[in-house]
């Protein structure tokens, strides 16, 4: 498996019109014809996959999988989505049906090469001009694993998988209790077998056709008989079509027992209506776990109802800021670190909220700041951090530092800085995620869980159960799925959620005068906890005593383990106080003597002995699901895990591996031995 992604060297050619074109200095191949790079996608991939017919067929809510093998400029991506955008203005029921296009790449071409590759396309194919626009400004820094690009307008999903194809094509074959997913088209457009044999091996086709149906089709512009040879010993019927430009032909194929390629290809226009596709779901549970759940499911076309016993945020998701930057770990383990794509993915999602949130003239959701990790506790260091790409963490300067961190008196010698890192406003995102016309909420309080064949069956009761006075009304909702996202309270709701470590965190807070907030730090700092300044915005005051416009400093947070407690705490905002000037002295003569006046919150973090969330479908079940015990790292990993287990529970392929899957599954052995061996001793 690919450790550390090599980026593609790129030489230039002049073309048949005297444009300079790219090649791959890996293996001397054109990425695209000279002729016109473009028309040759559409008319091999899109034509010869039959796109235009099959993506206007689509059902209603049903979503169409591509996968291509070698993404190169993003030229076959960038085809694809102007005709899915064409067709959707086109036809009315397209506008729930959705497009998935995953693709692998082993060595991606670097955003400032790619952007010189694409530049010239808006003049040459205007319709292209705003998908490059896009495109560009979501694309990944090069690292291993897989990126889900979302495009949610036009109800585009792109996963990008860096890395061997082989390696990304084993990754993408996890089943469901509910559904497989299949690949419905293949676009085979890595280089040349003459050039580069690794990438047309027989494990790759046996991935294929374990990965399609009949009826999958292929497209490629090499008739390379290792190529023709390796689909036909998989299943594919081939056939020799017309090439593009130069080349007199290309094969197309279908993963069918049939003869006839034609019929088959035809017969795929007519698909019958999705007859298993939820309608609506209930998720239980209001913080930022079940917040980004009922998002992912709304964005998929389900009716969602999320229930709390309290009020959303009520939990420790609620704190005044959330600080989102990654726990990085040596890039060599980087392909299966939950942390690192969930914290790439978690920027991305929060900048479409931004710009929600901007239309709506909301607060910011994410508040990128940037943010210094002075690194007092890490596994990684500045040798292992220069591995990374600059974009996503790299170490400055030592006056760079202190000049972006206002500190003055501390070695910063040591340091890791995250560009995109920055604060999340928790009021905000529920905000916007309520908002959603497919979301509602409600107080409920849920008593039973009754799961039969065809539904699940909730039952509870609205009033605070703790107040004999409050008339208490018994409520019954019936609903297609059920998501969990109770922390800690998820065991009590079905005993086969494992029980979790409850995990005491309290944040403190202050008002500093305006000569402090000339000396405090200028941007969130990480140490052996964190700090922040940030300015109220309107909504906080919902959750916690905090003005608008007035500035505060956010540090913390306290940890006990197996306390269940929320009341505050002074000795914990004491325990804050020390923690920062121990690891920053020369805060001491700036941080106030007197805390007795700091603001305060609690929460308990919930989180597995083996410190993987729980994401998935519950044991002998078919409609229960959980997402759960994301400890301290909720704003991180909720976006990500929520967008796994929406894909999960509708049959679709996620951004996840099949191994982080199973390290993520609910029912995995090891932590219900553990339960067990921890009852017997009992």
């Amino acid at each position: 498996m690919v450790a550390v992604i090599s980026p593609a060297n790129i030489e230039w050619q002049t073309d048949d019109t005297g444009n300079k074109v790219p090649v791959s200095g890996e293996f001397g191949d054109v990425y695209f014809s000279h002729a016109d790079g473009l028309a040759e996608s559409r008319h091999i991939f899109l034509e010869n996959n039959q796109l235009s017919e099959r993506l206007a067929n689509l059902s209603a809510k049903q979503c169409f999988t591509i996968c291509e093998l070698g993404f190169g400029t993003g030229l076959n991506l960038l085809a694809t989505w102007q005709l899915w955008r064409q067709l959707r203005l086109t036809h009315p029921h397209l506008a729930s049906a959705r497009l998935h296009f995953i693709t692998t790449e082993k060595y991606p071409i670097p955003f400032s090469d790619l952007a010189k590759i694409l530049a010239p396309w808006p003049q040459r194919a205007p319709e292209l001009a705003a998908l490059i626009e896009q495109f560009l400004a979501s694309y990944p820094p090069l690292i291993a694993g897989c990126h889900r690009l979302s495009f949610i307008e036009d109800n585009l999903t792109l996963d990008i998988w860096l890395g061997d194809a082989n390696d990304s094509l084993a990754s993408l074959g996890f089943e469901t209790a509910i559904k497989r997913p299949y690949i419905d088209a293949w676009f085979l457009d890595g280089l040349a077998p003459s050039c580069n044999e690794i990438s047309w091996t027989e494990r790759i086709f046996s991935q294929m056709q374990h990965l399609s149906r009949a009826g999958t089709t292929v497209a490629t512009y090499s008739c390379a008989s290792i190529v023709k040879r390796g689909l036909q010993s998989q299943g594919f019927v081939i056939k020799k079509s017309k090439g593009f430009g130069p080349k007199p032909a290309m094969l197309t194929a279908v993963m069918s027992e049939m003869s006839s390629l034609d019929e088959r290809i035809s017969s795929l226009s007519n698909k019958a209506p999705l007859s298993n596709y939820p309608s609506n779901a209930v998720v239980i549970g209001a913080g930022v776990a079940g917040l980004l759940t009922a998002w992912s499911l709304a964005n998929r076309g389900i009716s969602v109802t999320v229930l709390d016993k309290d009020a959303p945020l009520a939990g420790a998701s609620g704190n005044p800021r959330a600080l989102l930057a990654p726990n990085m770990t040596p890039i060599h383990h980087v392909y299966e670190h939950l942390h690192s794509i969930g914290y790439l993915y978690s920027g991305r999602l929060y900048r479409y909220f931004n710009q929600q949130a901007a239309i709506q003239k909301s607060p910011l959701i994410l508040e990128q700041t940037g943010t210094l990790d002075l690194l007092i506790k890490t596994n990684i260091g500045t040798a292992q951090i220069a591995d990374y790409p600059d974009s996503m963490a790299t170490t400055i300067s030592t006056q760079e530092a202190c000049d972006i961190s206002g500190l003055n008196n501390k070695g910063l010698v040591n340091n890791l800085y995250l560009p995109q890192a920055g604060l999340v406003n928790p009021q905000a995102l529920k905000t916007v995620i309520l908002a959603h016309p497919s979301i509602t909420y409600q107080q409920l309080q849920i008593t039973n869980i009754e799961e039969t064949q065809d539904n699940v069956v909730l039952t509870g009761v609205e009033g605070d159960d703790s107040d004999e006075s409050v008339n208490q009304k018994s409520v019954t909702i019936t609903t297609d799925h059920v998501v969990i996202c109770a922390a800690y309270e998820s065991h009590q709701l079905d005993k086969r959620i494992v029980k979790c470590r409850t995990i005491r965190g309290q944040l403190s807070w202050f008002t500093p005068t305006a000569e402090q907030l000339t000396k405090l730090p200028k941007l969130p700092l990480k140490y052996s906890g964190y700090c922040a300044p940030f300015i109220g915005q309107s909504g906080d005051g919902e959750l916690n005593p905090i003005s608008k416009s007035q500035p505060q400093f956010l540090l913390g947070a306290s940890f006990i383990d197996g306390d269940a407690n929320t009341d505050i705490r002074s000795e914990e905002n004491q325990q804050n106080y020390d923690k920062l000037l121990e690891d920053i002295p020369e805060l001491s003569d700036i941080l106030p003597d007197d805390i007795r006046a700091w603001q305060a919150r609690a929460g308990i973090r919930t989180q597995t002995l083996d410190y993987h969330p729980l994401v998935g479908l519950l044991a002998q079940s078919q409609r229960l699901w959980t997402m759960s015990a994301m400890g301290a790292k909720g704003y991180a990993l909720a976006p990500i895990c929520a967008e796994a287990l929406a894909d999960m529970m509708l049959g679709c392929f996620t951004p996840l591996s099949s191994v982080m899957l199973t390290r993520l599954s609910p029912n995995r052995v090891r932590l219900h031995k553990v339960q067990k061996s921890h009852k017997r001793s009992l």
